[in-house]
């Protein structure tokens, strides 16, 4: 769209199967800059993922100007628009405000394609209220709280940022993390998310009270009046944007000023510069580019479909500013959050970083709450114990075993429940110092990862641990633990081996008999690459992982979930058997299809994942060859090469596998990613900064990253953050639990599944509905499919009636992959598009990834 050579330059674009003829592409729509329409199209293309999440569902108020916004001397005319017309294309989403007297339909802006158009049609500024539209088209309660901090005469940016520093002290005392957000105007709002537990009256009175807090405490710099007449030297805090009528310029949108300054979100840090000033476009789309988007610090407040009661009814908390001035207590009524939760809290208090080694996180547990590993340490301190850590809710909730790990079921043992740990004490081996809090020697008895049967906080936890081959539990072993007296640390419990132990968590054996699971990595960001580690950087696949065991000749692989693939991938077996020179490994590794560019494709590999009968898969492999890719190695000659450092594996791998080509590490433009000449090849470490490989990952169509520590242990079974997957987009394994019709076009077949998300308790919750990315062939499948495991009554908690009308359940056996933008703050998938089956995964193993 970098034609400007005639105002009347017209482009005719398709996109998501809408047209749309694009025209005056060179008018100049801000005289100052000479910005012309197609600059500002451009810039909406590029920055449309951040500005669609920002202002998704939510009704727009338009700001147009046709004819450019003019300058000083000659302003251009302004259009300001609620309702859609007759000219809206038929396509564009859209949602009614109904009020007393009337009805407003609005667009939403929830794809490129109206954005585009909006763009089209000369809408420089998106104007959007806190809330959004749920699911039956009804207006939800707010998600988010905005403060607008705007500068009288006399008085700038830099007295807003004041202000903004002032109000982040007060919101974090309600446990609220504002994002501040530079107007593109003359001041600053000031976002943070909510629970959507309380309507737009409740969040106004709290806004309201806040401002008029900071008034009190800083009269001479904050007025909270709305009397323009009280503004001259002072920033006004405007409360009044969280009423339900009201909008505010969304996030990412341009303003019609001047130029084309941006409504941009900023970072704290960006605050305290004494350069701050208003952003650009053009610097917007460089930042996010360099930096990323700040917005995405602010957790989607979210709420229930069928919205909820309100939270808070009893008497206040503190409804205004407390004597003395200072901080200020909120609460009560008004059922905001109270301030942070910090399980880690207790562990960082007895902890000095600089004495001991133990990991030492300087925030919160990371939440992710999906985990299911654990550890058990012998702790030689004054008296020797163990540490039994289950995860859980993202950090590892720990006991003392004064006595140890029963290994009687007639005899049970004390466990008194300690602080809990970060997850990164999962791995943690030492010598914590003399004099400090749990002085001694700490060593790994066993660690992997465990079922769950039940969890009943402070109750009851029952779950089937498996371990490491060789590990002090000796195979699978089904604990009960039982809380006899107290709450939280120091309670005291009794720790029970269950007779029952039966075979729930055992994997599939190797042909050797030893039971083996690969090792799992975290999601996370490059954050997480610590400064005191060195990592490995690798490709992540886009394929199914698999165990591959070559001995006496043969060769076997095996999924994560334990399942046998030799027979659905044979000709890897046989490849395995006779590239490899030892008599016996084991490999972990990537099974992957490949595109026609020769780039691993999950869609393409679903093609063979389902079939079994001989005949079929050798037409299949003729069809569509598989490879393996092997990136860490177990055992080498009958020898375990698990408790080696990654490094050393990593070294012992390339010796086996030296002679077979390796991927090349970046490949040109047209040439073919993977080696032909054979199916199996070692997956290569990506040299240079975790920046260049990240784009050399995205230039290649890849997934992303793996980073792994050089210095760590291969954890069997055990998901840990000395492996850790940098994603460019986000996935997640869902189970579905129901489906309903299709209609129009999809009449007679499915038109979307419902999927859940085991909790921290295991129990299957609500994630959704999938409608899109299925093909026709999927669609006529999955009818037989999910018929065939009709049951009466639904698998999933928490779905809103407004799904469950109509909808078909089913036993939740079968596990998919889906794309999404983001969860909700009530859990549920936003935007999820369908990837493919996870036949390689059980229900059990789904956790949730973000």
């Amino acid at each position: 769209m970098a034609a400007k050579d005639s105002a009347r330059t017209t482009q005719d674009v398709t996109i998501d199967g809408h047209r749309l003829s694009l025209t005056n592409l060179g008018k100049v729509l801000y005289p100052e800059t000479g910005t012309t329409k197609a600059d500002v199209l451009d810039y909406y293309t590029k920055v449309a993922p951040y500005l669609i999440a920002a202002a998704h569902d939510r009704p727009a108020t338009r700001k147009r100007w046709v004819n450019g916004v003019g300058t000083a001397a000659d302003p251009g005319m302004m259009f300001f628009q609620k309702n859609l017309d007759d000219a809206t294309p038929g396509w564009v989403p859209r949602g009614t405000q109904k009020h007393k007297d009337h009805s407003n339909s609005y667009p939403l802006v929830n794809d490129l394609a109206t954005l585009t158009w909006l763009g089209q049609i000369a809408t420089l500024e998106i104007h959007v209220p806190q809330w959004r539209f749920d699911a039956d088209g009804n207006p939800a309660r707010p998600d988010r709280l905005v403060l607008d901090l705007d500068p009288g005469d006399d008085v700038g940016l830099a007295e807003c940022a004041e202000v903004a520093r002032l109000a982040r002290a007060i919101l974090a005392d309600m446990g609220l993390d504002p994002v501040p957000v530079t107007s593109g105007s003359k001041g600053i709002h000031l976002y943070a998310a909510l629970d959507g537990t309380q309507d737009s009256g409740q969040v106004s009175d709290v806004a309201h009270e806040l401002a008029r807090a900071l008034e009190s405490d800083h009269p001479d710099l904050v007025v909270s009046r709305m009397r323009k007449d009280l503004r001259a030297g002072k920033v006004f805090v405007d409360w009044s944007q969280n009423n339900a009528n009201k909008t505010t310029v969304a996030p990412y949108s341009l303003r019609g000023k001047s130029r084309p300054w941006v409504a941009a979100p900023r970072t704290w840090r960006d605050l305290a510069s004494p350069s701050l000033a208003q952003l650009d476009h053009k610097e917007v789309l460089q930042r996010l580019a360099r930096r990323g988007d700040p917005l995405a610090a602010l957790d989607d407040g979210g709420q229930d479909d069928g919205g909820g009661k309100t939270a808070g009814d009893g008497p206040a908390n503190g409804d205004g500013p407390t004597a003395g001035g200072g901080k200020t207590a909120y609460g009560g009524r008004h059922g905001l959050p109270p301030a942070g939760n910090d399980p880690l809290a207790v562990y960082r208090a007895k902890r000095d970083p600089a004495k001991t080694p133990e990991p030492v996180p300087r925030g919160p547990g990371d939440g992710a709450g999906g985990g299911n590993t654990f550890v058990i340490q012998e702790h030689h301190a004054r008296r020797l114990h163990w540490d039994f850590r289950l995860e859980h809710d993202g950090v590892l909730a720990s006991w003392a075993l004064p006595k140890g790990v029963p290994t009687d079921p007639g005899k049970n043992h004390l466990a008194v429940q300690t602080e809990d740990h970060p997850l990164d004490y999962g791995s943690f081996e030492g010598t914590i110092p003399a004099g400090e809090y749990g002085g001694g020697e700490v060593s790994i008895w066993d660690s992997g990862s465990y079922k769950l049967e039940k969890w009943r906080d402070g109750r009851e936890i029952i779950a089937t641990l498996t371990g490491q081959p060789g590990g002090g539990l000796d195979g699978p072993r089904r604990y009960a633990l039982i809380n006899t007296s107290g709450h939280g640390p120091k309670s005291q419990w009794l720790i029970h081996l269950m007779k029952d132990q039966g075979s729930r968590n055992a994997a599939a054996p190797t042909p050797s008999g030893t039971a083996r699971t690969p090792m799992l990595a975290t999601l996370g960001t490059g954050a997480d690459l610590d400064g005191g580690s060195e990592w490995s950087l690798e490709f992540k696949w886009d394929g199914i992982r698999a165990l591959a065991t070559v001995s006496g000749g043969s060769a076997t692989l095996t999924s994560r979930n334990g399942n046998d693939l030799t027979d659905v991938y044979p000709e890897l077996a046989a490849e395995l058997a006779e590239a490899l020179p030892a008599d016996s490994a084991v490999l972990d590794g990537e099974i992957v299809a490949l595109d026609t560019s020769g780039r691993p494709d999950f869609g393409v590999l679903q093609t063979r994942m389902k079939l079994s009968r001989p005949a079929e898969v050798r037409r299949a492999a003729q069809r569509t060859p598989v490879h393996y890719l092997a990136f860490d190695i177990l055992d080498i000659g009958g020898t375990p090469t698990t408790g080696h450092e990654f490094a050393k594996r990593r070294a012992l791998l390339e010796e086996l596998m030296g002679r077979l080509p390796a991927i090349k590490a970046a490949a040109a433009k047209g040439t073919r990613l993977l080696d032909d000449a054979t199916s199996v090849q070692l997956s290569p470490i990506i040299p240079g900064t975790l920046k260049s490989a990240m784009a050399s990952s995205r230039k290649l169509g890849l997934e992303g990253l793996m980073a792994k520590r050089t210095d760590s242990p291969y954890r069997e079974g055990r998901r840990s953050p000395s492996w850790i997957k940098l994603k460019h987009d986000r996935t997640q394994e869902v189970v579905v639990g129901g489906w309903r019709d299709g209609k129009g076009a999809r009449a007679g077949t499915v038109g979307s599944l419902l999927v859940g998300v085991p909790d921290a308790d295991g129990r299957l919750t609500y994630a959704g509905r999938v409608g899109s990315g299925f093909s026709e062939r999927e669609l006529t499948e999955l009818g037989h499919t999910v018929r065939g495991l009709a049951r009466k009554t639904t698998p999933l908690a928490g779905v809103p009636k407004a799904d469950a009308v109509d909808a078909h359940w089913v036993t939740p056996k079968l596990v998919g992959e889906v794309a999404y933008t983001e969860w909700t703050g009530s859990g549920r998938l936003r935007h999820p598009v369908w990837r493919g089956w996870r036949l390689d995964k059980d229900a059990s193993d789904v956790a949730r990834e973000d």
